[in-house]
């Protein structure tokens, strides 16, 4: 199986006042295209900061980065947006939607940055998918937190990503609709084929990925494949 994400070697540090805080160290793991990935530890132990270096959203102080291919240290800003914007999703604790811009608009906005004529047609297709087809005109300000997180998953999904990065989906939601949006998530993404990486402090979530990587104090401890 071809590795979508190939991590050597990975240290991260950032200046706090005189000091230097190490937030990562020794970070060796790969990613199997097609996979469903969990990145697990408590608050503080660099997750969210792993998954914006295997992003391309920052660099790392010392090793190495491959993803889709491309080695990102040898890219400039820009062609690492590019990569971004062709291979990648993201989905956010906080939806991140625009909010001016109504559910449909905003899951039709990466497909029109994208030259996609069809933006319209595809972004209703999707909303009907995460059973918001009669909120396609409705802002965010007037859908719930349950409803905004699907809307971002219908974004996510829209441009078909290579891998789709997720950062705690669920963690502004309620149980019933953490649940609700997990099982959207898993199945649009086994539909797409897509590579999935979530971060979450969720155990139960973390489970129902086929590989869990465990962090604590900035180091793996723990390098799980399940045969799920």
């Amino acid at each position: 199986m071809a590795k979508i994400l190939n991590v050597t070697n990975l240290e991260k540090s950032y200046s706090s006042g005189s000091k230097k805080l190490k937030v990562l160290q020794d970070i060796n793991f790969n990613v199997e295209e097609g996979k469903t990935f969990a990145i697990v530890g408590p608050s503080g132990s660099g997750k969210t900061t792993l998954l914006g270096l295997c992003a391309g959203l920052d660099r790392p102080d010392t090793g190495s980065i491959n993803l889709c291919g491309s080695e990102l240290s040898n890219l400039s800003e820009d062609e690492r947006a590019l990569l971004r914007n062709k291979h990648i999703g993201f989905v956010f604790q906080d939806f991140q939607l625009l909010p001016t811009l109504t559910a449909l608009e905003n899951v039709a906005v990466p497909l029109e940055l994208q030259g996609n004529k069809d933006a319209s047609k595809i972004g209703k297709e999707l909303l009907e998918k995460v059973g918001l087809g009669d909120r396609i005109h409705h802002y965010p300000s007037q859908l719930s937190g349950g409803e905004q997180q699907r809307v971002a998953l219908a974004r996510a999904f829209s441009t078909r990503p290579s891998i789709l990065f997720a950062d705690e989906p669920t963690g502004n939601l309620d149980a019933e609709t953490g649940e609700k949006v997990e099982a959207l998530l898993f199945d649009l993404n086994k539909e797409a084929g897509t590579t999935l990486i979530i971060v979450t402090h969720d155990i139960e979530l973390a489970e129902k990925t086929q590989h869990i990587l465990r962090l604590k104090g900035g180091r793996i401890v723990e390098n799980q494949q399940k045969h799920v």
